[in-house]
């Protein structure tokens, strides 16, 4: 597999579920503790080697660019009243070696359909997708995690994790056989199948490393659940002509997607990291 260096983050969902908070203010830039949502998401791909950044963003998104963009008129007044570490807070977001690339999804028909604007970027290449409502608190990236088992596996990798089972009609779950300690050779994956049919209780979280050819699956799709064009339907279909695997990852994630997931993710962070 080639080397992974460009990762996508869909950001256009209109974030319903916490308005009127976001009625005009992105959902990924609520702040946990002192860095929005986003940020999170962004220095795990960092963290993973990951050099191209790939926003696929919506109306009313414009706050996410102007957070990864430089303010010359802040930083000059935090240096003159030698607030350093503030200064090195704002200016180190963002790596002078990694590239911020923003390209738009022009209705919200899923997130099969985001994933898919983002292959005129992408091109020929493996690459990851990071949900940012998906926080993964990790000793080591979760990004850097899926990457390592992808090139040991030389295939596609999906986060997973076991969740209680009335709870697999939130979730693509999928089923398949184990081939190591944290490693399961996918044979079928559902979307959020009901919990009396649900195949097991392995359920892929937000994180993917996915290989260019998903392209071409997700083109070929129809809409699925919702009436969208769903990542998960187009995973099942490039199962048909490549392997995939899903890998149980070490880490605490939070469901910040979720108004409980959100508050326990800024009372547990703020406790661990900032002593609150």
């Amino acid at each position: 597999m080639k080397p992974i260096r460009k990762a996508v983050f869909p950001v256009a969902g209109l974030g319903t579920r916490f308005l009127p908070a976001t009625k005009a203010m992105p959902k990924e830039m609520l702040p946990i503790v002192d860095k929005p949502l986003i940020q999170y998401a962004v220095e795990e791909a960092i963290a993973a080697g990951i050099t191209d950044l790939i926003f696929i963003t919506g109306r009313n998104k414009r706050a996410i660019e102007d957070h990864f963009d430089s303010v010359p008129e802040l930083e000059a007044d935090l240096e003159s009243k030698h607030k350093t570490k503030l200064l090195d807070a704002i200016r180190n977001i963002i790596p002078n070696h990694v590239n911020c690339i923003y390209t738009r999804q022009s209705a919200p028909l899923g997130l099969g359909h985001a994933v898919l604007c983002a292959a005129p970027i992408v091109g020929n290449e493996p690459f990851v997708v990071l949900l940012a409502d998906d926080l993964i608190d990790a000793t080591t990236s979760v990004t850097h995690q899926l990457i390592e088992a992808a090139h040991q596996q030389n295939g596609s990798v999906l986060a997973i994790q076991n969740v209680p089972r009335d709870q697999t009609n939130k979730y693509g779950i999928i089923s398949g056989s184990r081939i190591n300690g944290k490693t399961t050779r996918l044979t079928a994956i559902v979307e959020k199948p009901a919990p009396d049919v649900a195949p097991t209780t392995l359920a892929v979280v937000g994180r993917y490393v996915l290989e260019p050819e998903i392209f071409e699956h997700l083109r070929q799709v129809q809409a699925g659940v919702g009436g969208e064009i769903q990542l998960t339907d187009g995973i099942a279909s490039l199962l048909g002509t490549r392997e995939v695997y899903g890998f149980e990852y070490e880490g605490l994630r939070y469901d910040c997607g979720s108004k409980a997931g959100f508050f326990q993710a800024t009372l547990e962070l703020g406790r661990k990291y900032h002593g609150l």
